[in-house]
């Protein structure tokens, strides 16, 4: 229907008051009619959803500090600009920053917490791109290499759920999941920044009336189409899709940045050829008009798509939803200069980072997925390496991430309630959380209020510590209630443990008569779809054994080797999915740390491979800090309130926060090597690392494994 003016506005009849009424008194939706005859609203058209609100989160969490990679490897350098002393180590101003977790609580604490401050100084964020899911299956398979050969992984085990709540009610969840989040993006903009928002023919349509609402109608500057080419399906019964849109808005509608100096292209032949007595039809004479170098672009992009180049680790890296490096450099080219502030929330495999390394953009990546953090972090170092052999300035970049912080928040309880009933609530979702992770692993919850708290298959299962990792005291007290009980099997569940843990105290239980299992939570356990569909995998811990070589001549030297990455990882069990196989199909299993690939041909037999052969066939990457102890890792809180407070606002000041110890040390990246798809070797001792005294030190070593999952283990040398 028309919407009426106020000049148009009438009294009600009576039998529309009856109807009214009766509808208020039976609890029913009035028609959409009654929004305009009752109510003067000016809003213009909008997008409407179910459960829509404007409210943003306000949870203000500390960042911890996972790695500091400064160099790509440890040699001597020297920047003034970017203040690296003599050991490369970046001692001033900005330090770029690839973030693991859930975008949502990473906005919000980087709008209210203590980084805030950092961005601004930094010259606040100039410019946002982000290439948001659209269809989670796409994006999170990948092709995975394990000793010389290449298999898809499908999203079937934690990837696949990374985006669950995006897409539970379709339509709705995903506007809901991105519109909160454009929020708290625009927030956090200079007001003379611009965002680009990348996205295709499923959602289109919402991704514009949502950006209309968040930033203003008027402020659109560009809707870029992305033109590509390929072969359409066999059997199409439409129009070859072959096209992304490219939303691009202003903070600001009065002032934005367009460098369109250095966007511009060559004219064609016919636009010079024709400029002679001056452009046909245009008005202009040569005599008064000279010809610029170059055109702006039209708003139509034709750049092939990034498959059609060779992956080399850093122009392409055949993540799957990897766009083109063209395509993200002129936008990247055109809404910010040099040392501008670039971010991408949803960076997959880090082509926004990485291209704005290349152009001297200072960066902040995010992602929820371990497997694109660890492959953006790849990236980045090789970034690193090639700006190094050119001779050009980098900057360094840490891995941060929310953590147990992001637990805390989950356990987060009103600070309005008294001290007992502030302790009940807290028991209360402790209790509840036990039991979300007991459900997630299939265990029997136990009836009594004992030290286990349930049992699975025979063996006993206990939860550890919820905001700290499980230590030697805590396995000890664990071995102490299995004897009590007369138990021999235990599993322990924990969301981290302390380095150095294993395989130590295994041996010890197992001369205790102790069969102990220890087991990684994965932070899909949040994800209550995932818990109830029991699609959430429990990682067995894996160990690495590391050799110090001591240098006979050089009492300072010492290089380190890896001699052995112990895995157990399981991921169902194989009789069972075998028999799901569909003919012509095949899947990878992991069973007791060895990987098989099952195919099923199309008589329905059943062959099994074994893919991993060696121990190294499982580590990607594995880096080295060979001084771990001598940077304490410090994270910043409010100042009266605990973790996961939301008190704080835009015009938070560094007084308002203060510095804590977290007990813990951050990992000081001073050597590397991993895979890449063009290169898969892997050296396995390191290059000799000189100390600058005598004295004991503590060598840190972490390996990532082919999934995207770490492992790390403390050696204690002495030199000198």
């Amino acid at each position: 229907m028309a919407r009426p003016t106020d000049s148009d506005r009438y009294e009600l009849s009576d039998a529309e008051k009856r109807d009214l009424i009766k509808l208020i008194e039976q609890g029913k939706p009035l028609p959409e009619k009654y929004r305009f005859l009752l109510f003067a609203d000016k809003r213009e058209v909008e997008l409407v959803w179910n459960g829509k609100t404007r409210e943003v989160c306000t949870a203000i969490l500390p960042f911890q500090t996972l790695e500091h990679i400064d160099e790509p490897r440890k040699e001597k350098a020297a920047n003034e600009e970017l203040a690296l002393d003599s050991g490369g180590r970046q001692v001033k101003g900005w330090t770029n920053k690839l973030i693991w977790g859930d975008n949502k609580l990473i906005l919000s604490s980087l709008k209210s917490g203590a980084l805030r401050r950092q961005i601004e100084d930094a010259g606040g964020l100039k410019l946002i791109y982000i290439d948001p899911p659209f269809d989670v299956g796409a994006d999170f398979s990948m092709d995975i290499e394990i000793g010389g050969e290449t298999f898809h992984k499908e999203p079937n085990l934690l990837e696949q759920i990374a985006y669950r709540d995006t897409w539970g009610r379709g339509a709705d969840s995903f506007i809901a999941m991105i519109y909160e989040r454009l929020i708290l993006m625009r927030d956090l903009m200079h007001r003379e920044a611009s965002i680009f928002v990348h996205c295709d023919w499923r959602v289109t349509g919402l991704i514009r009336l949502a950006m209309d609402e968040v930033f203003g109608k008027d402020n659109i500057r560009n809707e870029i189409i992305w033109a590509f080419t390929g072969p359409g399906s066999p059997g199409m019964q439409q129009f070859n899709r072959k096209h992304n849109t490219i939303y691009w808005f202003s903070r600001s509608k009065d002032k934005w940045l367009f460098n369109e100096k250095v966007i511009r292209v060559e004219h064609s032949e016919k636009t010079t050829g024709n400029f002679k007595g001056g452009l046909e039809g245009s008005g202009f004479r040569s005599d008064t008009y000279a010809l610029p170098e170059g055109k702006i672009p039209e708003s139509w992009w034709g750049m092939a798509i990034a498959q059609r180049f060779p992956v080399d680790g850093v122009k392409r890296v055949g993540y799957p939803t990897e766009k083109p490096w063209a395509l993200l450099e002129r936008i990247i080219k055109t809404s910010s200069c040099e040392g501008d502030l670039v971010a991408d929330f949803f960076c997959g495999g880090g082509i926004t980072a990485a291209v704005s390394e290349m152009l001297g953009r200072k960066w902040i990546a995010t992602d929820l997925g371990k497997f694109g953090i660890h492959t953006t972090r790849k990236r980045l170092i090789q970034v690193q390496r090639e700006l190094k052999a050119a001779g050009k300035p980098f900057r360094a970049f840490e891995v941060l991430n929310l953590g147990r912080y992001e637990r805390q928040a989950y356990l987060n309880i009103s600070g309005n309630l008294s001290a007992k009933k502030k302790a009940d609530a807290l028991a209360r979702k402790e209790r509840e959380f036990r039991e979300l992770i007991l459900k997630a692993y299939r265990a029997e919850p136990l009836p009594d209020a004992g030290f286990f708290h349930g049992k699975n298959g025979g063996r006993l299962v206990v939860v550890g510590p919820i905001n700290l990792p499980v230590g030697r005291l805590f396995v000890e007290e664990v071995i102490t209630e299995c004897r009590k009980r007369g138990a021999s099997r235990v599993d322990v569940l924990a969301f981290e443990f302390e380095m150095g843990l294993f395989p130590a105290v295994l041996e010890e239980a197992k001369h205790k008569g102790i069969d102990l299992a220890p087991k990684t939570i994965p932070p899909e356990v949040f994800d209550k779809r995932a818990v109830e569909k029991g699609q959430v995998r429990f990682h067995d811990v894996a160990y690495i054994e590391v050799t110090p070589r001591l240098d006979k001549k050089n009492k300072l030297a010492l290089a380190v080797e890896l001699s052995d990455f112990s895995v157990y990882y399981s991921q169902g069990i194989a009789d069972a999915i075998a028999a799901e196989l569909k003919e012509g199909k095949s899947e990878v299993v992991c069973e007791q740390g060895k990987l098989f690939k099952l195919s099923k041909d199309k008589q329905g037999i059943v062959t099994k491979d074994m893919l991993t052969k060696k121990w190294t066939d499982w580590v990607d990457y594995w880096a080295v800090d060979f001084d771990y102890e001598s940077r304490k890792e410090i994270i910043k809180v409010e100042r009266g309130t605990g973790i996961g407070g939301a008190k704080g606002g835009l015009d938070l000041v560094a007084e308002e926060f203060e510095e804590r110890w977290t007990g813990s040390y951050i990992f000081e990246n001073e050597w590397q090597s991993f895979r890449t798809r063009q290169d898969r070797e892997l050296e396995l001792t390191t290059a000799t690392h000189i100390y600058p005294k005598p004295g004991r030190y503590v060598v840190a070593v972490k390996v990532i494994d082919i999934f995207g999952n770490d492992t790390m283990a403390l050696i204690p040398v002495s030199v000198g």
